[in-house]
């Protein structure tokens, strides 16, 4: 398979991520004219979009279909920095061209957004991360879902609305930095990383101290 023509025919469909209502032709235009098309990303999202503080550069998936993009248009690239809280707003706000940072399709963002068909191959879903030394604990959800059990949670995602649907037992601590959540259960801050199964992989790998038990009975499934 042709990579690049393969990301380049799949990812054109959200070159007009914005408001359905503010599709047009006169977008790509602009953004031909600009010389710049603007990407709007969390950078917190191993391994799809994430931001290298010690480089200073955008690594990851996304990071290099977003070039793959750019160089489809003859354009450069420009970050905008988004949360996963203000993604949907800042899209229709207008204030990137399309967002691009392992987005998952659901309702609420089909309902204003215009989105791509999936453009990774495989099954995803929804799993946890934990201490090593704690990973014979937690086999289901019930496991999961006890009030001694502390669980953070990245607010304005879906990871966030599966925590607030399926545990109403647990403590959930809302914690800002998505990045940065790994690490806190691994100093013992708190106890489970609600995450994606693609996002736990590379946390265990990253953090000896990490595990993610159940990586391979995600409580979701989905293609990507």
């Amino acid at each position: 398979m042709n990579f690049k023509k393969f990301f380049v025919s799949a990812l054109m469909l959200i070159i007009f991520l914005s408001s359905v209502k503010n599709v047009d032709a006169g977008h790509l235009e602009e953004i031909f004219q600009r010389g710049t098309i603007k990407i709007g990303t969390t950078g917190d999202y191993i391994p799809m979009s994430y931001f290298n503080k010690k480089t200073g550069e955008y690594e990851g998936i996304d990071a290099e279909i977003s070039k793959i993009i750019a160089e489809s248009l003859g354009v450069k690239i420009e970050y905008v920095p988004t949360t996963w809280k203000n993604l949907s707003q800042d899209t229709l706000d207008g204030k990137f061209d399309i967002a691009l940072c392992g987005i998952s399709r659901n309702y609420a963002r089909e309902k204003i957004l215009e989105m791509s068909d999936g453009y990774g191959v495989g099954i995803f879903g929804k799993t946890i991360l934990c201490r090593k030394s704690d990973a014979k604990k937690f086999k289901t959800l019930a496991d999961i879902d006890k009030p001694e059990v502390k669980v953070m949670i990245n607010p304005g995602g879906t990871n966030e609305k599966f925590a607030h649907a399926n545990l109403k037992n647990a403590k959930l601590i809302v914690f800002e930095k998505n990045a940065e959540i790994p690490y806190q259960i691994s100093i013992g801050n708190a106890d489970i990383m609600i995450t994606e199964t693609v996002e736990a992989l590379n946390y265990i790998k990253i953090d000896k101290n990490l595990a993610a038990p159940l990586i391979n009975e995600p409580f979701t499934r989905a293609c990507w």
